[in-house]
């Protein structure tokens, strides 16, 4: 009797020898997307604000997620969801676009050129050098930052804060409506999230664009409707204004950010999925890495900010979760979203504010294994987190922290003791603010 076929999903998932199931898988996929769908509202809101169209940016956002994951999924088979990435889009907008002038077709050409970097030093294997050159507390303090960056713009959506001519910035009214609502839907992401319900971040959205639309506050548009035109902002990178010192340091600080993130990710939801060996090697790890450089250039092509690894995968991998057809499920739920656009059209800023809070809580709890007894260490990091949201810059946070990080070990005589590359980028800095200023 002829020895049964393994099936296509099996042969190209190894199923079996992962100890998992189609159906295992698929729960795991809609578990995954549950808790990261709402980034297809939260990123054409954010994107929107430097003058790119909300639906070519939705459009946009769904189809360069699906493409991260089924590249994830397929070629590498991780259980790794992508999808453009949250303080990656802020810094997008809000520093570049908005803070430095940058129009948003150059931006898209700078993030463009991160992921070619990203691509040509996973094929050299530069990107773990690299990561492990950089100071840990540098790395816990920039993932801080961007969390306390992320509160001030979602407060500041919400009406929460606002500003003050005496004192700069002060509490908003918080008599307002939607600033009563934004306070509730960050509570109810919270208890949610404590209570471990799935998807607690876009059940609250949803909950306060209801109740908003209830109230008069918001136009309803629907759920269903046609797929938006990507045309504006479908290869619309612009190359012609990107290799000057200001947009070289913009594609350094998406490059480095990216780095961070997505090697933290890739190295925890590996961990808890039990793919990394006793030795500590990650199998696949090449094309790992390239999955990953390669949803940057795409994501980019099609007219988002940085496609990245989402740490919610490990939610995913919590539900059983153990190869890549759970990132193909992931990606056949962000195409269906596509014809959600009315839906996401009719959520407001407000509404999406609670969110960016919520994720920046998760961000800055890295912070906590900072050395804060060394003050040769405390420093470094404590300025790279409050010149983030202080400044309104990223890259600003990032550059104080190299800087201070390199002169005061200097000084303290324990030069000796920085990487290599940390004084490259600290002198890059240097470089770029004694010619160009801030």
């Amino acid at each position: 009797m002829a020895t049964p076929q393994p099936s296509l999903l099996e042969r190209l998932f190894q199923l079996s020898d992962n100890k998992t199931s189609v159906k295992t898988e698929a729960v795991a996929g809609l578990t995954t997307f549950l808790t990261m769908c709402y980034i297809i509202i939260v990123n054409p809101l954010i994107l929107s604000a430097t003058g790119m169209d909300h639906g070519a940016v939705f459009v946009s956002t769904c189809i360069a997620a699906a493409v991260g994951c089924l590249v994830m999924g397929l070629v590498a088979n991780y259980p790794i969801a992508l999808a453009p990435g949250m303080g990656l889009n802020a810094y997008f907008a809000y520093s570049v676009c908005i803070g430095m002038h940058v129009p948003w077709e150059t931006a898209l050409a700078a993030v463009f050129m991160s992921g070619i970097v990203f691509i040509l030093i996973s094929l050299v294997r530069i990107r773990e050098l690299i990561v492990n050159s950089i100071p840990m507390s540098l790395k816990f303090a920039i993932g801080g930052g961007i969390g306390l960056f992320l509160a001030l713009v979602a407060l500041k959506n919400a009406g929460i804060i606002a500003p003050n001519p005496a004192t700069t910035m002060g509490l908003g009214d918080l008599k307002d409506p939607k600033a009563l609502l934004a306070m509730l839907g960050f509570l109810m992401i919270v208890v949610m999230h404590h209570l471990r319900v799935r998807g607690a971040i876009i059940i609250s959205i949803l909950v306060v664009t209801a109740i908003a639309t209830f109230m008069g506050l918001n136009e309803f548009k629907g759920v269903v409707g046609a797929i938006p035109s990507i045309t504006p902002t479908l290869f619309k990178m612009d190359f012609s204004g990107l290799f000057t010192a200001g947009m070289v340091g913009v594609i350094f600080v998406f490059f480095l950010v990216d780095l961070f993130d997505s090697t933290g990710t890739l190295v925890g939801v590996a961990h808890r999925a039990g793919i990394i060996k006793d030795d500590g090697h990650i199998p696949r790890l090449k094309k790992v890495l390239m999955a990953d450089s390669t949803a940057i250039v795409a994501g980019a092509a099609l007219g988002t900010s940085s496609t990245t690894p989402y740490i919610e995968s490990a939610s995913g991998v919590a539900a059983g979760g153990r190869t890549g057809l759970t990132a193909v499920f992931v990606a056949i739920c962000f195409l269906g979203c596509l014809f959600l656009f009315p839906l996401a059209q009719s959520v407001p800023g407000f509404a999406t504010a609670p969110a960016l809070l919520f994720v920046g809580v998760l961000m800055i709890q890295g912070i906590t294994k900072i050395e804060w007894n060394d003050i040769t260490e405390a420093v470094p990091a404590f300025l790279t987190i409050v010149f983030m949201p202080f400044a309104y810059s990223i890259a600003d946070g990032i550059a104080m922290g190299f800087i201070s990080y390199a002169l005061i070990k200097l000084f303290t005589g324990k030069a000796k003791t920085v990487p290599w590359m940390a004084w490259i980028i600290a002198c890059l800095w240097v470089l770029k603010f004694a010619l160009f200023g801030g």
